[in-house]
C-alpha cells in the first residue's frame, strides 16, 4: 500500500515535470524553431507557448537582435598587383529564423567566406590609391553583394565596414615619405603666400601713406594760398581805407578853409598837398586836374619873378 502511494506520487511528479517542460516562454527579440518528429513545425515568437511532449522539440533558439562579427584580416591583391591585408566588420540581423536554421550549415562561417571572396573581387578592380580613398564605395558594394547572397539564409546585412587596410611595409614607408613631402610642400606654399600677402600689404600701406602725404601737402598749399590771398585782400583794404581817410581829412580841411574865407590859391595848394599825401611816394604817375595845373604854372611864374627881383 505504501509502495503504491509512493509510485503514484512519483508518477504525478514526473507528469508535472513533463508538463512544465512543455511550457515555453519566448523573450523579446528571440524566436524558437520547433520541430515535430524531426520536421519543421513552427516558429515561436514572443509570448507563452506549449509543445507536445515527446513529439515536439526546440530545434534552435534564434537571437533576432542586430549582431556584429569582426573577421580576421584577409589578403587581397589590387589591380596594380599590390598585396595588402584588410579586415572587415559585418553588422547583420536574422530576419527569418526558419531559413537561418535550414538554409546554411554554419551561417557565420558562410558570411566570413562570402565577405572574403566579395572583398577580393572588389579590390581586384581598384588600384592602391583608389583602395585607400574609396572606403565608402567599397563598403556600399560589399553590403549590397552580401545582402543579396545572404537573403536565402534568412540574414540581412545592414552594414559592412573596412576596419583596417594594411599595405606592405615598403608601401607604408613610401606613403609616409610622400605624405611628409606633401606636408612640406604645403608648408612652403603657405609660407610663400603669407610673405606675398605681407609684401602686398606693406606696399599698399606705403601707397596709402604717400597718397595721404600728397593730400596733406595739397591741402597745406591750398590753405597757404588762401591765407596769402586773404592777407593781400586785407592789406589792400587797409591801404584803401587809409587813403580814403586821408582824402576825407584833406577834404574836411579844404572845406574848413573855404568856410574860413581862404582864397582860390590856398585851396589849390591844399589840393596839391592832398594829392602828394595820397601818392605817399609810391605812385609813379599822378593825374592832376587842369585847374590845378594852371595854378601850379602861376605859382612857378611868381616864383621866377621873385627870384629876378632879388
Amino acid at each position: 500500500m505504501f509502495l503504491g502511494k509512493v509510485l503514484l506520487l512519483v508518477i504525478i511528479v514526473l507528469i508535472l515535470m513533463l508538463i512544465i517542460s512543455c511550457v515555453k516562454i519566448v523573450r523579446q527579440a528571440e524566436a524558437l524553431v520547433i520541430e515535430r518528429l524531426g520536421a519543421y513545425q513552427a516558429t515561436w515568437t514572443t509570448g507563452l507557448h506549449f509543445k507536445v511532449p515527446i513529439f515536439d522539440r526546440v530545434a534552435r533558439r534564434v537571437d533576432l537582435k542586430e549582431q556584429v562579427v569582426d573577421f580576421a584580416p584577409q589578403p587581397v591583391i589590387t589591380k596594380d598587383n599590390v598585396t595588402m591585408r584588410i579586415d572587415t566588420v559585418v553588422f547583420y540581423q536574422i530576419t527569418d529564423p526558419k531559413m537561418f536554421c535550414y538554409g546554411v550549415a554554419n551561417p557565420i562561417m558562410a558570411i566570413e567566406n562570402l565577405t572574403a571572396t566579395t572583398l577580393r573581387n572588389i579590390i581586384g578592380d581598384l588600384e592602391l590609391d583608389q583602395t585607400l580613398t574609396s572606403r565608402e564605395t567599397i563598403n556600399t558594394k560589399m553590403r549590397a553583394s552580401l545582402d543579396v547572397a545572404t537573403d536565402p539564409w534568412g540574414i540581412k546585412v545592414n552594414r559592412v565596414e573596412l576596419k583596417n587596410i594594411i599595405p606592405p611595409a615598403a608601401i607604408q614607408d613610401a606613403m609616409e615619405k610622400q605624405m611628409k613631402a606633401e606636408r612640406e610642400r604645403r608648408e612652403a606654399i603657405l609660407r610663400a603666400e603669407g610673405e606675398k600677402k605681407s609684401t602686398i600689404l606693406v606696399a599698399e600701406g606705403h601707397k596709402e601713406s604717400a597718397i595721404l602725404d600728397a593730400e596733406a601737402e595739397k591741402q597745406a598749399a591750398i590753405l597757404k594760398a588762401e591765407a596769402q590771398k586773404e592777407a593781400m585782400i586785407r592789406e589792400a583794404e587797409g591801404e584803401a581805407e587809409a587813403i580814403l581817410k586821408v582824402q576825407q581829412a584833406n577834404a574836411d580841411g579844404i572845406r574848413f578853409l573855404k568856410e574860413a574865407g581862404a582864397d582860390e590859391a590856398v585851396l589849390t595848394m591844399k589840393s596839391l598837398e592832398a594829392f602828394e599825401k595820397a601818392a605817399d611816394g609810391k605812385a609813379t604817375k599822378i593825374i592832376i586836374p587842369s585847374e590845378i595845373q594852371g595854378m601850379a604854372g602861376l605859382v612857378k611864374s611868381m616864383t621866377e619873378i621873385g627870384s629876378k627881383e632879388k
